[in-house]
């Protein structure tokens, strides 16, 4: 069966049960790295970004754990999907440059009952809150090489030159998991122009990720450091080794699949069927209009969200 929404021919879906629904929300567009392909390029609003605004920032999260909370059976993506808990993924630009508003993000969202994860360069991990490391559940850190002249090239670096060594990586990971047991590790890699001919085993191999997400860089901004399909399956078979714990993306995949907010407060995709110059659409700004409201004015692809978590079935998930 196919239906039209925004404008786009889509697919409805039988409904997938996943454990949790995760929610993704880039709480800056500001990072102390510039890496050449990123993404965290968002039209600009005359409001203030949502954590300079703590009673925004608070009416964010009312709305989203509300309308998301697994109680509520009239929440319409329950046609598509069934989940039993709600995660709050705090993303960038690089949050750990706002640790104040990070906290105040994870004490609300804590209490109201969202499950709780980070996805950071790794550049400030070593200075983040013990009681941070100590409320997540998992940890997400973009790794696109363990060689530093690449990281330099691909612009994984401070504007004095700084790379992330490894060694501190795995410091910054150890003091996490000993403050935190159950901290889940997942590693993020962008294939790209200048990593895609690299073996970054070794690195993986020291790191022990329980997650290792390997993405195709995702022509959504720009067209800078693309590569072809032949070149990204070049990296995922090199990396086969690690199948039990890789999760393989291509742009396909990535596409309408994320559930994802800006720094403003609004629902964001990067729609395959946007048909304009800007690289993503909005919906109007949560904490004014509530979470069903905006939520209703972006496509969001329940079927590919469940195929990249366990315990769905083999038919949704990506083999590598």
């Amino acid at each position: 069966m196919q239906t039209a929404q925004n404008g786009c021919l889509v697919h409805s879906h039988v409904p997938t049960s996943v454990k949790e629904l995760v929610i993704n929300w880039h709480i800056t567009d500001e990072c102390n790295y510039r890496c050449r392909y990123c993404y965290s390029t968002w039209k600009k609003s005359l409001l203030k970004t949502a954590i300079h605004d703590p009673k925004i920032m608070g009416k964010i999260l009312i709305e989203l754990f509300s309308f998301f909370d697994p109680s509520n059976t009239n929440n319409p993506l329950r046609s598509r999907l069934n989940w039993s808990q709600v995660r709050l993924s705090i993303a960038g630009g690089e949050p750990l440059l706002y640790t104040d508003q990070v906290m105040a993000i994870t004490r609300m969202a804590k209490e109201m009952g969202f499950n709780l994860s980070l996805i950071t360069n790794g550049s400030c991990l070593n200075k983040a809150p013990h009681e941070l490391l100590s409320n997540l559940s998992a940890l997400g850190v973009s790794l696109d090489s363990g060689t530093p002249f690449l990281n330099q090239t691909i612009g994984r670096r401070t504007s004095t030159g700084s790379v992330l060594s490894i060694n501190d990586l795995l410091s910054a990971v150890s003091r996490g998991k000993k403050l935190n047991p159950d901290l889940k590790l997942k590693v993020n890699t962008v294939v790209n122009s200048i990593n895609f001919n690299q073996d970054i085993s070794r690195v993986i191999h020291k790191l022990k990720p329980n997650k290792w997400k390997v993405l195709r860089v995702l022509p959504v901004v720009s067209d800078n450091l693309t590569v072809t399909e032949d070149q990204f399956e070049s990296f995922v078979n090199r990396h086969i080794h690690f199948s039990d714990i890789l999760a393989v993306e291509d742009n396909q995949e990535m596409t309408e699949s994320y559930l994802m907010i800006d720094p403003y407060g609004r629902f964001f995709q990067n729609s395959a069927c946007n048909g304009t110059s800007n690289p993503y659409i909005y919906s109007d700004h949560i904490a004014h209009v509530g979470a069903k409201r905006a939520f209703s004015q972006i496509y969001f692809d329940a079927s590919k969200f469940a195929a990249r978590y366990p315990g769905t079935s083999d038919s949704l998930r990506r083999r590598v």
